[in-house]
């Protein structure tokens, strides 16, 4: 059997991370098995849904690299195709009209409260004949859910699922104003789609036997179903936006590589041993929708930072430097004045957790500071620093081949000429060049910088030391 999967969010906000897990393993599933996978925009809430929040999501998608198989399909482009399949419910008497007003449903809903019932509808419509059916009156139409038995399915995730028909009603299926509802849909989209397998988070449990019900009636086959579990905060609690980002782009925007995010995803939830880190391919081979755990996952945004760090440092340079370069962009930093960003990545990827963080502290490779870290120049250019930078600004200045070996050769001939320590040259140099007290090693650090603006620096180093003695 070829398998179909698919991704069919609502448009009514960001990718939220509980989605993007869901579509993962969907994405997921069908590569393992050659398949294919779906994307389907379930637009049919046209008040909630809006074009941003179709963008943010195919955005989301596009940015984890999961973009589906062909087109993408919009539900709202394919009412002709769901009214066609109401009728043919109506005609085989397996749906009908309910005339019932809101205001009677209202009532209905407040008396079964107030008897400690469960709310449903009482079936008023179900069975009226064509003279007992109002003329012209509006209408909506419901779907004839079966009045014993039970559904009966196996949960991929979950194991033998078991919902009695009586704890269910004749669910609407079309509005009064003609348009589709969503459960309904859903299971003509998944049908004529060929959907074999159908993942998805568990709030949609209580759909599931409604739909599976509505497969039946229209006598297509049902498909095999998986539950995930919900993520929750590391308090515990539903995942929301105060335990940080919740949304797909949110993550990127905070600089976190797609790589990372989508090994952190996958990993909430399935596992294969003890193994952290996942090649996409390996991704494919392994992963099994029958592993996934049924209990929920915590969200960790330690864990998801150090994976972030690893695939910095174990993914090719070149790759990482595609998505540094975007933040450089959002900080209005023209990268194409300084190094290659495959070299700013080799050597800050130690240093920081996300490419945000490693583009705000590179940014004295492409361009002059205003200031000098308020703390650092206290500390590194006091008076007894003057005479060590000016020492190495000449033996930097006769460096023929500007090349680490010989900028550290120069520093280290200072220090000895000086008899001081090491610190005593490097850290007030650091400073000058750099702007801070952290940086990377001196010498590859001064390799990536132009001859001339390292000197230049220097230059305002010693200005910056001698101002502040003056002003003593």
């Amino acid at each position: 059997m070829s398998v179909v999967t698919r991704f069919a969010p609502s448009p009514t906000g960001y990718l939220h991370v509980g989605g993007a897990r869901t579509a993962l393993y969907s994405w997921l599933y069908a590569k393992r098995h050659n398949g294919k996978f779906i994307l389907r925009i379930e637009d049919t809430d046209l008040e909630r849904s809006t074009p941003e929040a179709v963008q943010a999501i195919l955005d989301g998608m596009s940015w984890l690299g999961m973009e589906g198989d062909g087109e993408v399909f919009y539900q709202t482009k394919r009412f002709d195709t769901y009214k066609k399949y109401v009728q043919q419910l109506l005609d085989d008497g397996k749906a009908y009209k309910c005339y019932c007003s809101k205001e009677r449903l209202e009532t209905l809903r407040e008396e079964q409260e107030k008897n400690g019932e469960r709310t449903k509808y009482d079936g008023k419509c179900r069975d009226l004949s064509a003279a007992e059916q109002p003329a012209d009156a509006p209408y909506v139409i419901r779907f004839k859910n079966p009045l014993d038995g039970a559904v009966e399915f196996k949960d991929a995730i979950r194991g033998d699922m078991s919902i009695a028909n009586e704890e269910m009603d004749d669910l609407i299926i079309q509005r009064t104003d003609g348009t589709p509802t969503y459960n309904f849909c859903v299971v003509i989209d998944d049908w004529e789609m060929g959907m074999t397998h159908v993942i998805r988070g568990e709030d949609h449990l209580l759909n599931t036997p409604r739909q599976i019900n509505i497969f039946k009636a229209l006598g297509a086959e049902v498909p095999q179903y998986a539950h995930c579990s919900m993520i929750l905060g590391d308090d515990g609690k539903k995942l929301s936006k105060r335990h940080g980002a919740v949304s797909v782009m949110q993550y990127r925007d905070d600089g976190y590589l797609p790589q990372a995010v989508i090994n952190y995803l996958v990993r909430l939830g399935w596992s294969h041993g003890d193994q952290e880190i996942f090649t996409q391919q390996e991704l494919f081979d392994l992963f099994d929708i029958n592993d996934i755990n049924n209990s929920a996952s915590a969200f960790n945004t330690e864990k998801l930072n150090w994976m972030n760090q690893q695939y910095m440092k174990l993914l090719p340079a070149e790759e990482v430097a595609k998505h540094l370069v975007w933040h450089f962009e959002q900080a209005g930093i023209d990268v194409t004045n300084g190094p290659k960003l495959e070299a700013i990545v080799e050597i800050q990827a130690e240093r920081v957790k996300t490419l945000k963080e490693m583009a705000e502290i590179s940014t004295y490779f492409y361009q002059d500071f205003e200031s000098l870290d308020e703390k650092a120049a206290k500390k590194h250019l006091r008076p007894v620093a003057k005479e060590p930078l000016q020492v190495v600004r000449q033996k930097l200045a006769d460096v023929a081949t500007w090349q680490g070996a010989d900028i550290q050769a120069a520093i280290n001939a200072t220090a000895e000429e000086l008899e001081v320590g090491m610190g005593k040259v490097g850290m007030p140099l650091r400073v000058a060049a750099t702007g801070s007290g952290n940086s990377p090693s001196l010498d590859v650090t001064l390799e990536l910088l132009p001859k001339e603006k390292v000197l230049s620096r220097i230059d305002n180093a010693i200005a910056f030391i001698e101002e502040r003695e003056a002003g003593q």
